[in-house]
């Protein structure tokens, strides 16, 4: 049976596309009841879909969350006023990009899914440090080998060298380096019908990724 959700990427890529050589407000306008029906929508229901069965699988409450199309142009020399991507999470509180999280994303040039922090807050950084620092830094090392033989796999290190007082060789230097950790791949054309399984399969494999860098908060 098709997945509910089998044109939203091909439909995301095509609208985004187009977006992107027309980023304006006068043309997003005319387009707003396409991209409802053929994007805003169908993630909706998508986010919808999965956070129901995370929660009917696991009993974990994982609240979604669809990010704007409109970018925050208060402090950006680009002033092109979309975002060329459809980028959706499901994390504990719904909210954003600081908490452990499933996340999702279309663009043009690519469909990811992954999981992890994004960034952390300020005051978490010592805590993650020090716990790469510990005991917890093995078992996050371990955890992220067992994920990269899955094909998730975090990008580079925010930092060029370990931060003090830590040694630059340390063991773990790589993950010190970094100011948040997530996980990604690349979703696979053949995927694109049934979106909603690769998720679900997805946050199975990133729940104990996820467990540890909530215990960091």
């Amino acid at each position: 049976m098709p997945d509910d959700f089998a044109r939203l990427i091909p439909d995301a890529r095509a609208f985004l596309a187009e977006l992107a050589d027309n980023n304006n407000r006068d043309w997003f306008a005319g387009e707003k009841s396409r991209y409802d029906a053929r994007l805003k929508i169908p993630a909706t229901l998508l986010l919808d879909r999965v956070a129901a069965e995370i929660r009917r699988e696991t009993g974990q409450q994982m609240l979604p969350k669809l990010f704007r199309p409109q970018r925050d142009l208060r402090f950006s020399r680009d002033k092109t006023p979309y975002h060329t991507h459809l980028h959706m999470l499901w994390s504990g509180d719904g909210k954003g990009m600081a908490q452990p999280a499933l996340f999702f994303g279309i663009a043009p040039d690519y469909v990811t899914l992954g999981g992890g922090v994004m960034a952390f807050p300020r005051e978490a950084l010592p805590r993650w440090r020090a716990a790469v620092d510990g005991p917890q830094g093995v078992a996050i090392a371990r955890e992220l080998s067992r994920l990269a033989d899955l094909g998730l796999a975090p990008r580079g290190p925010d930092l060029k060298r370990v931060p003090a007082p830590y040694a630059g060789d340390h063991p773990r230097g790589d993950l010190l380096r970094r100011k948040g950790l997530s996980v990604w791949r690349e979703m696979a054309p053949g995927e694109w019908d049934d979106p909603s399984a690769s998720l679900l399969a997805a946050f199975h494999a990133l729940r104990d990724l996820l467990a540890l860098l909530d215990a960091l908060r």
